[in-house]
């Protein structure tokens, strides 16, 4: 193998195009496939080969990496690539948000499937992944490392790398639990205030630059307040990760009940019809 891998990237969406073309900016050769075709398209531009299946797209790959909507579409994806792998150990680079039991599952899958496994979740939502910038949560052997590496350094602005495969996903459950409770959160201060009759905005404005303040609380804020709800993190995989938290969580015997009320709420929203939005869109349901 030389320096560079090839890379077989299966899932261009909101965050696998973005990656994609900073993998493909990296001068790695890349396949890439996703479920619908059309999405993966624009890809030929930078460079990258329009895969009409999984098994085309794994095909003499060093890297295979998955970044797909969750556990089912992943083994999904792997199941149909079976064909096309040659069991001399190619690398699944796993970054799909799949939770402990799933990153468990994908594992034993890697393993029938003669793959070695890297669980590498990462922080981070679309612009991050357009700018190369997510932080990578990564598991593994360590000999997998240098092969990954290259792709790792493309994707993101730093990789952790944390042990075992699996405790990359179990982090990755933590990071969320904050996201997910912060933008519920913000979404109820904002709508407290609206019931008072205070302006919601002075509540953005008398936090801002303060020890209360955050990226998130001004970013996601400003979002609900302007109607702009254009998705970076979906509410629907929001609302998929808030219940592989609590599952983990009562797996351990942790007590989670902010994540437990805030994914009713996500889940309210989503029965309302704003699944496809971004997970600030909680806020149309106060």
């Amino acid at each position: 193998m030389t320096d560079q891998p090839t890379v077989a990237l299966l899932g261009t969406g909101t965050m696998g195009a973005g990656m994609a073309r900073n993998i493909a900016a990296a001068g790695i050769e890349l396949r890439v496939w996703n479920r619908t075709r059309a999405k993966a398209e624009p890809l030929a531009d930078v460079g990258a080969q329009v895969a009409d299946s999984p098994a085309e797209a794994v095909r003499g790959a060093d890297v295979v990496l998955t970044m797909l909507f969750d556990t089912a579409s992943v083994r999904s994806a792997l199941e149909e690539a079976r064909e096309g792998l040659t069991g001399r150990g190619t690398v699944l680079l796993q970054q799909s948000t799949v939770g402990v039991d799933g990153a468990a599952e994908l594992g034993r899958l890697a393993d029938e499937l003669g793959l070695i496994y890297v669980d590498a979740p990462v922080l981070g939502t679309k612009k991050p992944a357009e700018d190369g910038a997510l932080v990578v949560l990564a598991s593994g052997p360590q000999d997998a490392q240098a092969v990954v590496q290259p792709v790792l350094e493309a994707i993101g602005s730093r990789t952790v790398w944390l042990g075992e495969a699996g405790q990359g996903s179990r982090l990755k459950l933590v990071a969320n639990s904050w996201v997910l409770t912060v933008v519920e959160g913000i979404a109820e201060c904002l709508s407290l205030a609206r019931s008072l009759g205070v302006d919601p905005a002075q509540f953005l404005d008398v936090v801002k630059g303060g020890a209360m303040d955050a990226p998130y609380v001004q970013l996601k804020g400003a979002s609900m307040l302007a109607g702009d709800f254009t998705p970076s993190f979906g509410l629907d995989g929001a609302a998929k990760d808030a219940s592989l938290i609590l599952e983990a969580a009562r797996a351990a015997g942790a007590d989670v009940t902010l994540v437990e009320v805030v994914q009713q709420h996500f889940a309210r929203a989503v029965d309302a019809g704003h699944g496809d939005k971004d997970l600030s869109a909680t806020y149309l349901t106060h």
